[in-house]
């Protein structure tokens, strides 16, 4: 362990895997856990993204090229030897009117913001509950928390995920896996740029978040360290708002 981690968040030893690791927030989740001691099992669907997180972390990180919809990837969770950290990452988004959600966008969203969660989270907890525990930390949203026009599907998904880490965190509590998730606001990543190039859209979330600054996928990742760690022992069924103040207005 590095001398400036404080004990309680170190990580020397443990085993963690993050969805959707290749950008953004999940990149920056592998980072995080690697600079505080774990082996990382850092799972994408473009190898390229993952080789470059290899070839800095060459003995911290393990890629695993899959799609987390696959049965198969399912299957090389439940495999597994040992899981101490999940981070149950991936996630899609596309803006639609809610009179105009086309019926594939509804699916897909569904699917893979919901259906996948579940199942990369069950395959995960029977790992857990062999071994006598460990943290699920899933990737929320604010919009878990509040509604926003032409985002209802978003909207839904994520307040399914709450749903989800409530009933999980108090059903697997007595086997020592600790479930949470973060709740980020607007973060700068690949695939918010396109968004934020609208200077409507940039105006209205600066005006949202009384922080008055767009939060950086690291400011995630801080919070996913935290829940991963013993510095959150005592901490489950909660979800993290990292929003700048945005739900609390």
């Amino acid at each position: 362990m590095s001398n400036n981690i404080p004990s309680a968040f170190s990580l020397d030893g443990k085993i963690a895997m993050v969805t959707g690791a290749g950008k953004g927030i999940g990149r920056a989740c592998v980072e995080a856990l690697v600079g505080c001691g774990a082996t990382v099992i850092a799972v994408a669907r473009t190898a390229a993204d993952l080789t470059s997180l290899e070839d800095c972390y060459p003995d911290k990180v393990i890629a695993l090229v899959a799609d987390v919809t696959d049965d198969r990837f399912l299957q090389k969770i439940e495999s597994m030897d040992r899981l101490d950290i999940l981070v149950n990452n991936v996630g899609t988004n596309k803006p639609q009117p809610f009179t105009g959600v086309e019926r594939e966008v509804l699916d897909t969203m569904l699917n893979l913001n919901v259906r996948s969660a579940f199942l990369v989270a069950q395959a995960a907890a029977r790992v857990m509950m062999h071994q006598g525990g460990g943290s699920i930390i899933h990737m929320g949203s604010q919009m878990g928390h509040v509604g926003a026009s032409n985002r209802t599907v978003y909207c839904m998904t994520k307040h399914a995920i709450e749903g989800l880490m409530k009933a999980m965190a108090v059903e697997l509590a007595p086997s020592g896996i600790r479930v949470n998730s973060v709740a980020p606001t607007f973060i700068d990543t690949p695939m918010t740029k396109p968004m934020f190039e609208n200077i409507d859209f940039h105006r209205d979330v600066m005006f949202r978040i009384p922080m008055g600054k767009i939060g950086q996928p690291e400011d995630v990742a801080n919070a996913v360290l935290f829940l991963a760690s013993d510095a959150s022992a005592m901490v489950t069924g909660d979800s993290l708002r990292v929003d700048g103040g945005w739900t609390a207005v």
